[in-house]
């Protein structure tokens, strides 16, 4: 009897543990799914998503990966993802005008620049054009924005800007740049011709010209 009694003793604890053990695991699985990012940029393949919030929460819900850019999406200042939340650039909210361009967008690049063209910039000419290409490159395989920019750029991160095309009101009155809205005629001509045809979430590059694009070579990423 006392033998039989310690069995059923023990088979109680060991099923006790196991039913411990899977609700660890479920749980364990149900904070992992929370935490998975939900959300990309657009349908240009560079792959970047918008990062989960930290709480558990992704931001950008809504948006499968791979996919265009939900619309009524905006782009957190500075990470080159999509965050939930209206479109505005600067205080002006975009159109679409007759051309089938935006009336404002937002964009960020990396300036990749050479001796010689008052930025500061040491490498030669042939070796800023294999490094703009190299950047091009790893940008469109997905590697994260802001950081090619952190990395690479001739100008200061975070490198994003707003613009007004051509005939849209502009906004140079801001007392910060991430809130100015720079007219596209007072932008380097190569920079708002790369920048305004672009999709949300789709990344070009302007080749190196000395009228249109003296300073080098721009890869640019529009934002919003």
């Amino acid at each position: 009897m006392h033998q039989l009694s310690f069995r059923l003793f023990c088979t109680s604890i060991l099923a006790c543990v196991l039913v411990s053990g899977c609700t660890n695991t479920d749980t364990v699985h149900n904070l992992t799914a929370a935490k998975a990012p939900a959300g990309a940029t657009a349908s240009t393949g560079d792959g970047s998503g918008s990062s989960a919030d930290g709480s558990g929460t992704a931001a950008g819900s809504g948006t499968a990966a791979g996919s265009e850019t939900a619309a009524g999406s905006e782009t957190a200042a500075g990470s080159g993802t999509v965050a939930a939340g209206p479109v505005t650039v600067g205080r002006f909210t975009p159109t679409i005008l007759d051309n089938g361009e935006a009336s404002h967008i937002t964009v960020q690049h990396v300036l990749i620049a050479f001796g010689g063209t008052g930025t500061g910039a040491t490498r030669t000419k042939a070796e800023a054009y294999v490094l703009a290409q190299e950047v091009l490159k790893k940008a469109k395989a997905g590697e994260d924005f802001g950081q090619l920019v952190v990395a690479h750029t001739d100008d200061s991160p975070p490198g994003i800007y707003n613009m007004a095309n051509h005939g849209q009101e502009g906004d140079m009155a801001a007392l910060s740049t991430a809130d100015k809205v720079f007219p596209r005629g007072q932008m380097v001509g190569a920079f708002g011709n790369t920048g305004f045809p672009l999709a949300v979430g789709e990344i070009g590059m302007a080749e190196f010209d000395v009228q249109t694009s003296p300073y080098g070579w721009h890869i640019v990423k529009r934002l919003k």
